[in-house]
């Protein structure tokens, strides 16, 4: 079908959250599972209801791997929520024989580093471009364009609140998500431990600890204990800010590999789970 590029806008969250629905809960969300033959006539059934991880875009020939979090999941009623790999973005798909064809996209529009920023412009602009032929296996699943070009996505199973690696990728502000200063980027993570009932991680310099303590949708954290090492200046101001979750209670959110931390004054991280 014809179609014209659509200019993103800037989204705070709360709209993009209304804009995507997102599975949230504190539990985990299983999908339909992906066929092993290929897919023929039919291929909503075995393309939707899906949490598909993009592995790669292939244009022009060339492959780039996708930064971790980008993902693609498409409702049985063609309802498209996914991440670009720094920007959340909604859509609708239109299903044909094996073929998809995605609509205009809105998306959120939070500036990431130059690497995940380079793949959200060519992935977007290959969404964009025209019908996929769709081809699920063993799996995994690739789209593929009358050019060439190619999207290769895995299906993926939820994150668990507890042993999974969260790798903080943004800072929350009530409705506004910002990404971390880039220098920080990758290097914030935490991990809860059910056993011995405590949170660790690092803040971007320093390390950090504290007791965790879990109850229905709500986290109280202990005392932060940390090293005492001295970084740049924009890596302190974001642990200053990580910080800032200790020594209270915060609601958290999984949506799928995907969590949220806020205090009630509407401060917060988001985070994905670590490959």
């Amino acid at each position: 079908m014809d179609k014209q590029r659509l200019t993103r806008t800037a989204l705070p969250l709360a709209a993009a959250l209304a804009l995507f629905p997102l599975l949230a809960a504190c539990g985990t969300e299983s999908g339909t599972g992906a066929g092993s033959d290929s897919v023929g006539p039919g291929a909503k059934e075995s393309v939707t209801g899906v949490h598909w991880t993009v592995d790669s875009l292939t244009v022009d020939g060339k492959t780039t791997k996708a930064p971790a979090g980008a993902y693609l999941k498409i409702d049985d009623n063609g309802e498209v929520n996914g991440n670009y790999g720094c920007n959340t973005f909604g859509s609708t798909a239109d299903f044909k024989d094996d073929s998809v064809d995605f609509e205009l996209a809105q998306s959120t529009e939070m500036a990431c580093g130059d690497a995940p920023m380079k793949f959200e412009e060519r992935f977007s602009r290959t969404l964009d471009t025209g019908t996929f032929q769709a081809k699920a296996a063993d799996g995994g699943l690739t789209l593929t364009t009358a050019d060439g070009d190619t999207v290769r996505l895995s299906e993926e199973k939820p994150a668990e609140l507890y042993g999974t690696k969260w790798r903080v990728d943004s800072l929350m502000d009530h409705d506004v998500a910002t990404s971390l200063p880039e220098e920080a980027d990758g290097k914030a993570w935490f991990t809860f431990d059910k056993k011995k009932g405590t949170l660790s991680g690092s803040l971007g310099c320093n390390e950090v600890s504290a007791e965790a303590t879990v109850s229905k949708g709500e986290i109280t954290l202990g005392h932060a204990r940390t090293t005492r090492k001295m970084c740049s200046d924009s890596l302190m101001a974001a642990e200053r800010t990580l910080l800032g979750l200790f020594k209270g209670t915060v609601e958290y959110r999984i949506d799928h590999r995907s969590i949220t931390l806020t205090r009630e004054n509407g401060l917060g991280v988001g985070a994905v789970a670590d490959k």
